[in-house]
């Protein structure tokens, strides 16, 4: 790597050296800006009177901890987690070495990051950590036995209360423990224990409801700390969870995200190995079938399609099975396509249980039927004692019985013990807890279980079980849908670039064989994008530095797939757009998915539109769209008072009006926005720069305007009408330097419905714009995706945007969520300039009719204008194209595991049973049905007639063909 020559000035350098690790200076960018571990060397010597004993360093210290033995990670401490000894030896011998040498491995972290004060703090970076005990002891297991007896007892009396018959045989069962126990006197202890044997072992009735115990460490790969530290996580947890498995033989372990498995591997290959060993026992189950837990509203649609193909292939490949049950306990919200996905990537159950926060309505079931937009189902399962990190207590066994709301329908629920988010994962302590009631009267059954068998047990009786249809949509963290907008729009504009770049790549490779398709390079950033819509991190849950990060991998995106001078159209219908071409129109257009009819440069002289100011000032933007139809803007200084032939904006207000709302939740800051937040709206009406024609006609017309939001923020906008398109676009620059504020846009549209209709995953869905309900109510903030849509019949108002997620649809108001200003756990999050696009369209019939769809997806994925690529013809050309209007052809990429065929992937987007033929410029020689993981289903060929290949949909269903290349 070349260097330029410095002058080798020993102070400079050595300065240099010693400012890169200052505790004081350039803490912001040096290594002490970034998340750290420090090492301690531990030899101690064991005294031979010790022969006999259980030995163990313990270990007690504000940050996380791992030991390090023969080179090789052996056990993890937290004191957070209750994990703060080494078993040095079970039973020291006199053959066995007596002088160890250890390092641990010292993080400047605890569970839950190194905030001050307040869990989801800021993180600190002048917060000290310390070591409070280092000491060599003597375990005696006999006091640890009792001490879990008289716990595991008193609990049972406080629990079953005072009208249970139960409870007071183990009030007096312990009362005489505690008489027959001398704590001085450890012979007197196994008296007291045989009492509590006793009573543990009275059984219980046939009837009662079965507990099925799993150790669990839910790790969030990102968020209070950044993705280096989860790594670290990751193993001490892992490593702890092998050293109780080698005690405990019957322990189960469920464990989920691809992601982390593979920086397992690849940081602790010694660890990763013990991990296949006990996958193989069956001990150590991969659950969750994804790459990572991601969030489940705001990834597209492919993307989490991506979640599953990586995730699946991954656990398929290193551990010889894909995983049967999708895990995603901590998620805010989910989709209702996801049952559909689920089902096309092998998978027939579902575990969550963050539906337990509703802040408003208690969700009425604990086990049921999830069925998505296509009518697909799933067997559904909340964890009753409504948590994924339990600890084996009484009360959590208790609580798994009494809240269940599927009593009678359903006899078996699953109990998630163990330490998590910050992961920590189980304890031997947990283990002997549930050892001690497995069958005991009073309490249910508990059995040390797995996935498989607990939905084994909810299959085989499920003739009772209801069905829940339709999203299952979290009431709270409604926040999360614009809090860090930069993430939002790096995610948006990398999923677009790399559906590009999989055309551009699919369609090189079909007119020349000799093409290198770029499949490890693409799962390289297709892993990078995935890992960035982990549910602390899209959403904007997270720290800066993980930001940082999550913006590093976007640009690294956007530079290993930006190209530049051809048109080149990867959406499957014919464009014709306003193109700001600096040299005039391109020489060619490339192969093309789907035609470019025609295409215009803003400096051509064509006339098409106008723009002008009126006596009344107000300015008026019209364009003939075709020879017989007028569209017409007309404004105020800076707002929309009509749209369209007929006026779509209500009489007496404005259009595109920017609003504030004071935003202080109630504590989790960047997660929640609150209903009262609506009580504090404020128009921003202050102008700073009053509107001015920027381009007064030819093939577009448009103005800007700056408005002041507060003496530290500002709004710049471009008001744009172009030739030959439906909407007007608003391209926005905020200067946003807020607290605690809230910024929307407004649209109060002439149009009357009881709901309105929003895009998501392959497929739409409506909600209320009424709140009749609490239901209702609680959907205050929704999300959706690149569109919205208000109808009434013969007319309605679509809000289109580039890289937003949050809407609000009352009455009949249309509502953009723009940008917050949260201060926890990321003091500076939204802070800085901001660019994104949206735009209104007025149309007459259904947004179907008026294929809203489509005009969402161009404002989307422009025209590209990339350098000829290898094998590209200059002629235009449509590479695939589809019959009917209501089927999209999202994806088209080379096969995973065939490099001479594609696979492509069609959706039924308006809700309708069709018939679509697939047609191409390129010769097919056969073509199948495949599910997601691209498996080829040998019952289901796709028959290729004179007319394409026919493919019949059902609404919203999802169809990928495996497509074979002559």
């Amino acid at each position: 790597m070349y260097h330029q020559p410095v002058l080798k000035n020993r102070r400079t350098l050595l300065e240099r050296a010693e400012k890169f690790i200052s505790e004081i200076y350039f803490t912001d960018c040096n290594l002490r800006g970034r998340w750290w571990t420090c090492w301690f060397k531990v030899s101690l010597r064991i005294p031979d009177s010790w022969r006999g004993k259980q030995v163990h360093l313990r270990w007690e210290s504000d940050g996380e901890a791992m030991v390090w033995r023969d080179e090789q990670p052996v056990q993890g401490l937290t004191k957070e987690g209750e994990k703060t000894s080494y078993v040095l030896t079970e039973c020291l011998e006199d053959e066995e070495p007596h002088s160890i040498s250890l390092y641990v491995e010292l993080a400047c972290n605890g569970l839950f990051g190194a905030g001050q004060g307040s869990m989801i703090a800021t993180p600190d970076p002048d917060r000290k950590y310390s070591v409070q005990k280092a000491e060599l002891v003597v375990f005696k297991q006999e006091v640890r036995e009792l001490l879990t007896d008289l716990e595991m007892l008193v609990d049972v009396v406080k629990l079953l209360g005072e009208g249970e018959q139960r409870g007071y045989q183990a009030l007096f069962t312990a009362n005489e423990m505690v008489n027959l126990c001398e704590p001085t006197n450890p012979s007197s202890f196994p008296a007291a224990r045989s009492l509590a044997q006793k009573f543990f072992s009275q059984r219980n009735g046939e009837s009662q409801h079965t507990v099925h115990a799993m150790g669990h460490c839910h790790i969030d790969s990102a968020w209070l700390w950044p993705y280096e530290e989860t790594i670290r996580k990751c193993a001490r947890s892992w490593v702890t969870v092998i050293r109780l498995m080698e005690k405990n033989p019957h322990m189960v372990f469920t464990c989920s995200q691809a992601q982390q498995f593979e920086w397992v591997k690849s940081w602790y290959p010694g660890l990763f190995s013990q991990i296949q060993h006990f996958v193989e026992k069956g001990q150590f189950i991969p659950v969750g079938g994804t790459w990572v837990e991601m969030d489940g509203n705001l990834p597209s649609g492919e993307s989490m399609v991506r979640q599953f193909l990586e995730g699946q292939r991954f656990f398929k490949q290193e551990f010889g099975n894909y995983c049967k049950e999708f895990w995603l306990p901590d998620t805010f919200g989910y989709s209702a396509q996801l049952p559909q996905l689920m089902q096309c990537s092998g998978i027939t159950r579902f575990l969550t249980q963050k539906l337990s926060w509703n802040l408003v309505n208690t969700f009425p079931h604990n086990t049921f039927f999830w069925e998505g937009l296509d009518g697909s189902q799933v067997l559904t399962h909340f964890p009753p004692g409504n948590s994924y990190e339990m600890k084996g207590k009484v009360e959590d066994l208790v609580n798994t019985v009494k809240n269940n709301k599927d009593k009678g329908r359903a006899n078996h629920s699953a109990a998630l013990f163990g330490f998590g988010d910050g992961g920590g994962g189980p304890t031997q302590l947990m283990l002997d807890r549930l050892d001690r009631v497995q069958d005991t009267d009073g309490l249910p059954r508990v059995q040390m279980s797995s996935p498989d068998r607990l939905f084994s047990e909810l299959e085989a009786d499920s003739s009772l079980l209801c069905t829940w249809t339709g999203e299952l949509f979290l009431e709270l963290h409604n926040g999360t849908y614009t809090t860090q907008a930069q993430i939002k729009l790096g995610n948006r504009q990398c999923e677009t670039l790399l559906h590009d770049v999989e055309v551009a790549s699919s369609l090189a490779l079909c007119l020349d064989k000799t093409f290198q398709y770029p499949s490890q390079q693409l799962q390289i950033l297709w892993r990078q994008l995935l890992l960035n819509q982990f549910h602390d991190v899209i959403p904007g849950t997270c720290i800066e530095m993980v930001v940082e990060d999550a913006l590093r991998y976007y640009q690294g995106n956007t530079d290993s797939t930006d190209t530049s001078v051809a048109v080149l159209n990867t959406l499957p219908w014919e464009r014709t757009e306003v193109l700001p071409l600096a040299g005039g129109a391109p020489e060619h257009q490339q192969p093309c998915l789907g035609r470019v009819t025609d295409y215009y440069s803003v400096n051509s002289h064509r006339s098409l539109a106008q723009c002008s100011y009126s006596k009344h000032n107000t300015m008026v933007l019209f364009f003939h769209i075709s020879t017989r139809k007028l569209f017409r803007a007309r404004m105020k200084p800076f707002s929309l008072l009509c749209v369209c032939s007929r006026e779509a904006i209500s009489h007496g207000c404005s259009g595109n009006q920017f609003v504030v709302f004071d935003d202080v939740p109630l504590y989790w800051d960047a997660w929640d926005v609150m209903d009262y937040h609506l009580q504090t709206r404020k128009p921003v009406v202050e102008v700073v720069r009053p509107v001015q024609v920027s381009s007064p006609g030819g093939l577009r017309g448009s103005v800007t305007f700056t408005l002041r939001i507060s003496d530290k923020s500002t709004i710049t906008q471009e008001i744009i009408l172009d030739a030959m398109c439906p909407y007007v676009r608003f391209n926005t620059q905020v200067e946003w330097l807020e607290s605690h504020k809230f910024l929307k846009v407004e649209f109060p549209v002439r149009v009357r419905s009881p709901n309105a209709t929003y895009e998501i995953q392959f497929g739409h869905l409506q909600r209320p714009t009424h709140r009749n309900t609490s239901w209702d109510w609680a959907r205050f903030e929704v999300w959706g995706h690149k569109w919205a849509d208000l109808s009434e019949h013969g007319f309605g108002v679509s809000l289109l945007n580039d890289s937003k997620y949050g809407y609000s649809v009352y009455q009949n108001t249309l509502t953009l969520s723009l940008l917050r200003a949260p201060k926890a756990p990321d003091a500076n999050a939204d802070m800085g300039s901001h660019q994104f696009t949206y735009a209104v369209m007025p149309h007459t019939g259904t947004f179907q009719e008026a294929s809203v769809i489509q005009w969402a997806y161009n404002l989307n994925n422009p025209l590209r204008l990339i350098d000829h690529a290898p094998g590209f013809h200059t002629a235009s050309r449509s590479a695939f194209s589809v019959s009917a209007a209501a089927v999209i052809l999202e994806t088209i990429k080379q096969a995973e595991d065939r490099k001479d065929a594609l696979v492509l992937r069609l959706y039924e987007s308006h809700g309708s049973s069709v018939t679509a033929y697939l047609t191409s410029c390129f010769p097919i020689t056969e073509a199948w049905h495949c599910d997601l993981l691209e498996r080829v289903d040998p019952s289901r060929p796709a028959p290729i007639t004179a007319s394409g290949i026919s493919i019949s949909f059902n609404p919203f269903q999802i169809v990928s063909l495996l497509l074979y290349l002559k």
